[in-house]
């Protein structure tokens, strides 16, 4: 399905962005790509030859170069992320580099007479976080479904379902010949992220301790290669549209973490006890299954060694 088409990945540059311009390239894509950022030492030369990568800025640059471009599809990575629990300063960075942003791909991609395909890469911090969040430790874990209830537990996810919306609409008024999945991504860590584990991982490698905070949390983490291959698997499948979880299906404590990072590096932690509500999430693969035919294989202990291994390198 890949082969030969033209492709545009926003966002290209980042931790799931590098590992999916390398198998769209395996699998014969024209590539274009654009981030801030460029295609730096990191990204394989397989990726630097043969992929046209552009650094701009999509809140406030011109669109005509992916005009012109033509894309037949689209992977829509590019987004800002802070904590859960977002500071002030992020709301200004959120409504440029995620509402904005978005907002004028989408636009764009109603206009694009070729284009077939757009795979948005959204958030699981669109449920209703009353769904997965509880007031004490113990709790079992609640694996969302697509068709659970929605309320955006934060800024960031507020903007990744206002960006579903208006996808839905671009899909039902504008070209409702364009097959939209809107990947509801779970916690992502991967080599050079800025995720907990990988920012973990740096420190223990540089002799530095970690304050941890809420040792009983339970997150869906999800390897970023696993994320590239499910997003590049959702666009093959005319079986997948609309909102599909991408996690691993899989919830982790922090203290199994830890674990599991003390088994391979000399980690020093001080533990600061519970200060928030415990989270205890996971995603329903079901229809991921069912769309693609496929599920994620890289466990969180494989991924902490191969991230282990590149900051080693």
């Amino acid at each position: 399905m890949i082969n030969d088409k033209r492709v545009l990945v926003t966002g290209g540059a980042g931790v799931i962005g590098r590992q999916l311009l390398s198998l769209l390239v395996r699998e014969g894509a024209e590539v274009l790509s654009v981030d801030r950022e460029p295609l730096d030492d990191v990204a394989p030369d397989l990726i630097k030859h043969r992929v046209m990568h552009i650094e701009a800025d999509l809140s406030i640059a011109s669109l005509e170069p992916i005009r012109d471009f033509a894309p037949q599809v689209v992977f829509h990575l590019a987004a800002a992320f802070e904590r859960s629990s977002e500071s002030p300063g992020f709301w200004y960075r959120n409504w440029q580099d995620n509402t904005l942003l978005s907002h004028r791909i989408v636009e764009l991609a109603g206009q694009l007479p070729n284009l077939e395909v757009f795979v948005f890469a959204s958030s699981y911090l669109i449920y209703a976080n009353d769904l997965y969040m509880h007031d004490g430790a113990g709790s079992a874990t609640r694996y969302l479904t697509e068709d659970d209830a929605v309320s955006p537990r934060n800024v960031t996810g507020a903007s990744k379902y206002y960006t579903e919306l208006e996808l839905q609409f671009v899909n039902d008024v504008v070209n409702p010949g364009l097959r939209c999945v809107n990947a509801r991504i779970y916690r992502v860590f991967g080599c050079g992220s800025k995720d907990v584990i990988s920012r973990w991982i740096r420190m223990a490698i540089a002799g530095q301790g970690v304050e941890v905070y809420n040792k009983e949390n339970g997150f869906d983490f999800i390897y970023a290669g696993d994320v590239a291959d499910g997003l590049y698997r959702l666009a093959c499948s005319a079986d997948a549209r609309g909102v599909v979880n991408l996690g691993s299906g899989v919830s982790t404590t922090i203290a199994e973490v830890l674990g599991i990072l003390g088994e391979q590096l000399d980690l020093r932690y001080t533990d600061k006890g519970v200060v928030e509500r415990i989270e205890r999430s996971g995603a329903n693969l079901d229809r991921l299954k069912q769309a693609t035919g496929w599920q994620p294989s890289i466990s969180v202990a494989e991924g902490i060694q191969r991230v282990i291994e590149y900051e080693n390198r």
